[in-house]
C-alpha cells in the first residue's frame, strides 16, 4: 500500500471512505492483485469517538485469511484473555445482579466452531492497524486528506471528482467501479439514487470517553468488558478501553444530554470519581436499510448501505462481510472469469443479512439498562433480594442473545442466491442464538482443525475450492472445466470427522468460504455448475442429491 499525495488519473476500483469497511475492501481486492484507490478525508485516526469495540469471530476469520489476525490481536489494548464477562450491577462499586460468560466468542484456545475467536479492540486502533498492514499490499493505494465531491456513471466505468480537504485542490479520475464505504451521509448512495428506508429511536444516547486513575482496582466486580449499570438516576453501560485508565460509557434516557458528564460518571461508578472527560458524542439509534445496494458500476457497503444500533456489536462486522462478498466478485469480473450476473448477486446476498442484523439489534434495544433500572435493586433485606432475583431472571431471558449470537455471526446463509445451487425453495433466517454447522449450500463451510494451529480454512484456495471427502475421487473434469473458463479452482481432500459433517461427497466452496454447491463428484456437468457459481449466463442448478 502506498500512501500518496499525488492523485492517479485512473484505477480499477475507487473505494470511497477508509474506515473499517473501506480498508477491509482494500485488503480483499489487494490480496487478489486488484488495483484500488482508497480516498479518505482523515489524515489521522481520532480516538475521541472509539465507537465499535467488538470484532466478531467471523471478521477475525477474514483477517486470518488476509494474514493480519495476529497483528490485530497484538495491537488490541485488551488481550484476548483479559475477560469474556458482561456484568449487570447497580453501580460499578455497587451490587452485582447477574453476569454472562463466554461473550462475543472471546475464547482462548482452539474452538472447533471457528478458526478465530472474537477480539475486543477499539475502532481507532483497528483502523490504525489496518492502515499499517496495508503497506504490504502493493496494489492498494491510500489517499489521505481527500474526499469525494462528485460521481458520475458511464457504460464502461465511473468518473469521480475529489477535493483536498485542507488545500481545496480538485482532481478528476476514472475507475472501472466505485464502492461507497462513506457512511451514513454517503455521496455514493446519493449518486446511485438509493435512499434509506427505516426508523429512528427517539431516546437520547450519550457516548463518553474518560480517564480515571485507579478505577480498575476501585471495585469488586472483577474484570469484564461491559458493566451494565441499572441505576434509576443514570442508567447505562461502561467498560475499559485499554486496561489502564481509559473508559467508555453509553448512557441512555431523558436528561443524559443535559447533565454534567462528570455527574453521569459518578452515578454509574457509585462514588465521586476524578474523571478527565476525553470526548462526548450524543446520538440517536437509527435502523435503516438502503433501498438498493448500488447500480451497474457503483456499489454501497457498510453504513452507506445499512445502519443499526450498537447493541450486540454487529455494526462494522456486517460491513466487513459486505466488503468480502463484493470484493471477490469485483476481482472475478476484473480478472475476466466472473460472469455478467455475478455483481448483481451482491445485493441479493448481503441485503437480507443486513435486514436480519438490524432486526436483532432492534430486539436487543427493546431492553436496555434504562428499562431495567429499579430503585428496589439497591435496597437491603427481602425487598431488595426479591427485586434483584426477578431482575436477574429478566436479564438472562432478554439479554443472552445479545452476547451469544453465533447463529447470526456464523450462521447467515446465501441460500436462494442466483449463484448458489440451493437445496430448497426458500432461504431460512438463522436462529441468532444457536449455531449449527451445516454443509448446505449458501452457508459458511463448517470449520474444523486439521492439526494444532492448522484450520481447514487455511487449506482452501484463494479462488474456488472443490472439497472432496473421498481421497481416491478424481477432480479431473472439474479442473478441466475451470481451466477452460480461467476460473481459479483448488482441490482439497478431507477425511474423518471433517468429512462427515458436510453431507455430500463433494462441495464447491467460494472464495468467501461459503458453499456454492454440494453433491456427487461425478457431476455430469461441472462446467454448468461453475458457470452458475461465477454468475455466467447459462449456469444451471444441479439436480444432484447430497450423497
Amino acid at each position: 500500500m502506498a500512501v500518496v499525495a499525488e492523485v492517479p488519473e485512473e484505477t480499477a476500483v475507487l473505494v470511497v471512505g477508509g474506515g473499517p469497511v473501506g480498508l477491509a475492501l482494500a485488503f480483499e481486492l489487494g490480496r487478489r492483485g486488484v488495483e484500488c484507490l482508497v480516498v479518505e478525508p482523515r489524515r489521522a485516526v481520532s480516538w475521541e469517538r472509539p465507537r465499535a469495540k467488538t470484532t466478531s469471530a467471523r471478521t477475525m476469520e477474514h483477517l486470518r485469511r488476509w494474514g493480519i489476525a495476529e497483528a490485530v490481536r497484538a495491537a488490541a489494548p485488551l488481550a484476548l484473555d483479559y475477560s469474556d464477562q458482561v456484568v449487570f450491577c447497580t453501580a460499578l462499586q455497587g451490587r452485582e445482579i447477574t453476569r454472562f460468560s463466554g461473550c462475543f466468542a472471546l475464547t482462548t484456545g482452539e474452538e472447533e466452531l471457528y478458526a478465530e475467536a472474537g477480539q475486543q479492540i477499539p475502532q481507532p486502533r483497528f483502523e490504525e492497524t489496518l492502515r499499517r498492514e496495508l503497506a504490504e499490499v502493493a496494489s492498494a493505494t491510500l489517499l489521505l486528506g481527500w474526499r469525494l465531491v462528485g460521481l458520475s456513471e458511464a457504460e464502461d466505468g465511473v468518473g469521480a471528482e475529489i477535493e483536498e480537504v485542507e488545500g481545496g485542490a480538485r482532481r478528476v479520475l476514472r475507475a472501472r467501479f466505485a464502492v461507497g464505504c462513506d457512511g451514513a451521509r454517503s455521496l455514493v448512495r446519493e449518486a446511485t439514487g438509493a435512499h434509506y428506508v427505516g426508523t429512528t429511536d427517539l431516546r437520547p444516547n450519550l457516548n463518553l470517553v474518560f480517564r480515571a486513575a485507579g478505577l480498575h482496582e476501585g471495585h469488586a466486580l472483577g474484570r469484564a468488558i461491559h458493566y451494565w449499570v441499572l441505576n434509576p438516576r443514570v442508567a447505562g453501560v461502561l467498560g475499559p478501553l485499554d486496561g489502564g485508565d481509559l473508559w467508555w460509557v453509553i448512557a441512555t434516557g431523558e436528561g443524559v444530554l443535559d447533565d454534567d458528564p462528570r455527574e453521569l460518571i459518578n452515578e454509574l461508578v457509585g462514588s465521586e470519581v476524578d474523571a478527565e472527560i476525553v470526548s462526548t458524542d450524543p446520538w440517536a439509534a437509527r435502523l435503516a436499510l438502503a433501498s438498493s445496494y448500488g447500480s451497474r458500476r457503483a456499489f454501497l457497503a457498510g453504513d452507506a448501505a445499512h445502519l443499526n444500533p450498537p447493541w450486540g456489536g454487529h455494526g462494522f462486522n456486517t460491513g466487513v462481510g459486505d466488503a468480502v462478498n463484493l470484493g471477490w466478485k469485483l476481482a472475478a469480473v476484473l480478472q475476466g472469469w466472473g460472469g455478467a450476473e455475478l455483481l448483481a448477486s451482491y445485493e441479493a446476498e448481503r441485503r437480507p443479512v443486513a435486514a436480519e442484523t438490524i432486526a436483532l439489534a432492534e430486539a436487543n434495544m427493546r431492553v436496555l439498562a434504562v428499562d431495567l433500572a429499579d430503585p428496589r435493586l439497591e435496597l437491603e433485606g427481602h425487598v431488595g433480594d426479591a427485586a434483584r432475583t426477578a431482575a436477574a431472571r429478566q436479564i438472562e431471558a432478554a439479554k443472552a442473545i445479545e452476547f451469544h449470537s453465533l447463529g447470526l455471526v456464523l450462521g447467515y446463509s446465501y441460500a436462494g442466491s442466483p449463484i448458489v445451487a440451493t437445496e430448497g425453495s426458500r432461504r431460512r433466517a438463522p436462529d441468532p442464538g444457536h449455531y449449527r454447522p451445516s454443509g448446505e449450500p449458501g452457508g459458511r463451510l463448517p470449520h474444523r482443525w486439521l492439526a494444532p494451529g492448522c484450520s481447514l480454512y487455511d487449506r482452501l484456495g484463494s479462488g474456488f475450492t472443490l472439497v472432496l471427502v473421498d481421497s481416491a475421487a478424481s477432480a479431473g473434469p472439474w479442473s478441466e472445466a475451470a481451466a477452460r473458463r480461467g476460473l481459479p479452482l483448488a482441490v482439497l481432500h478431507v477425511e474423518g470427522d471433517s468429512a462427515a459433517e458436510l453431507g455430500a461427497e463433494a462441495l464447491l466452496v467460494r472464495p468467501d468460504q461459503h458453499i456454492a454447491w454440494r453433491g456427487a463428484v461425478r457431476e455430469p456437468e461441472p462446467g454448468a455448475l461453475l458457470d452458475l457459481a461465477r454468475g455466467a449466463p447459462g449456469g444451471v442448478i444441479s439436480r444432484s442429491e447430497p450423497a
